[in-house]
């Protein structure tokens, strides 16, 4: 487990639950990024999937933003937070045919009233008509609120998102070989969908990045913000308040922790169209960030050293926390957050395709050939890691 991560109570690498998954039988060794099932409706040539993520600890931003300052509009973010973490990972594996939504909330209902619930269901409704007016094919189903003020403290969003896919659209990680090249999709900007600049953290590492960046009075002013077991001295240990906004950031402390997680699913679902056969392999740098990949492919060395200047709310990150830089790799996207194995020379044309839809790519490393398993080496403006 990671050192600042795991005083909090997380592992980026949840170790643990892949040893409970490989135990009991159940782990997917099938190279997909993200698992599927034979069709349901009997096809030979289609998958199933129904796959579920959410927000996490990202909840507790709007919540505390809200509390601070009675601006209740951050929580709108969660339901994209939700969404995309399931959209995206399912689009690792290919284009699904079609996808149906049912969103999952969990709430202390003492505190989170049913106007934030609202919010968040208009949400999910506006995410998924501009998700089908870029082509992406998804509906809204029902979902389930649960009041769990004995077992929830603040709020979980979640989401479920089942659909189908055909075989022959399949992207297999195992494919990702030496010689293929790390076309990295930066996780901040403004895209052509999106309305608002991204601050690029995604929906991972928000227990250290609030932790790490938030001032200890909101753990006294807020208890129900922090894990009453966790020793004090590692929680809110920040120099922020969530109103603060540090030179170079573009918006406030609370804002930019609570940023709406970007889907690239409409450049996949494009560059899919054009180029995949030239895809080797599609990764989400979510739980693990720039190690995520050291768990796919085979005697792969992944050499990641081209990347994105690091974006400025990792670097306040860093110093507020004082989290090791080779720490800051394994929790956070660092500036990209999908990352394409694709052969060199289609490169250039999906750098150009990210473009028009305002998402700034580049090649930030390559694949090289590796003895005795996975490794991931990180060499940039900090330092060499090697994972």
């Amino acid at each position: 487990m990671n050192d600042e991560y795991s005083k909090l109570g997380v592992s980026s690498s949840k170790a643990g639950l892949h040893k409970a998954l490989e135990a009991s039988g159940t782990e997917d060794k099938s190279g997909l990024f993200a698992q599927v099932i034979p069709d349901l409706a009997g096809s030979k040539d289609h998958s199933c999937f129904v796959h579920c993520d959410g927000a996490g600890t990202k909840c507790i931003i709007p919540y505390l933003y809200w509390k601070e300052t009675g601006d209740k509009s951050l929580f709108a973010n969660l339901a994209q937070d939700a969404l995309v973490m399931n959209l995206d990972d399912i689009y690792c594996i290919g284009e699904p045919q079609s996808m149906v939504l049912a969103n999952l909330v969990a709430r202390n209902a003492s505190l989170i009233d049913d106007e934030i619930l609202e919010t968040l269901i208009r949400s999910y409704k506006n995410l998924v008509e501009t998700l089908q007016q870029q082509g992406i094919e998804i509906k809204l189903s029902g979902g389930e609120t649960a009041d769990c003020g004995d077992t929830v403290r603040t709020l979980l969003v979640d989401a479920v998102v089942s659909g189908r896919i055909e075989n022959k659209k399949l992207i297999n990680t195992k494919n990702i070989k030496p010689g293929d090249v790390i076309l990295g999709l930066s996780s901040t900007g403004k895209s052509t969908y999106e309305n608002q600049a991204n601050s690029g953290i995604g929906s991972n590492g928000l227990t250290l990045a609030r932790h790490a960046t938030l001032k200890n009075y909101y753990r006294d002013k807020h208890p129900e913000i922090v894990n009453p077991e966790l020793e004090s001295k590692y929680t809110y240990r920040g120099l922020f308040s969530v109103k603060d906004e540090p030179e170079g950031l573009g918006m406030d402390i609370g804002q930019a922790l609570a940023s709406p997680t970007r889907t690239y699913a409409p450049f996949l679902k494009a560059l899919y169209s054009q180029a995949f056969t030239e895809v080797s392999g599609v990764i989400h740098c979510t739980g693990g960030g720039q190690t995520k990949v050291k768990k796919f492919g085979s005697n792969n060395l992944y050499v990641k050293d081209n990347l994105f200047p690091t974006p400025k709310l990792f670097s306040l990150i860093q110093q507020s926390g004082q989290v090791p830089w080779n720490e800051m790799y394994q929790v956070f996207n660092m500036g990209h957050r999908m990352e394409v194995y694709i052969k060199c020379g289609a490169a250039e044309a999906a750098i150009k395709l990210a473009k028009s839809f305002g998402i700034e790519a580049k090649v930030v490393g390559r694949v090289e050939k590796s003895e005795g398993g996975n490794s991931v080496l990180v060499k940039g403006e900090h330092g060499e890691f090697r994972y």
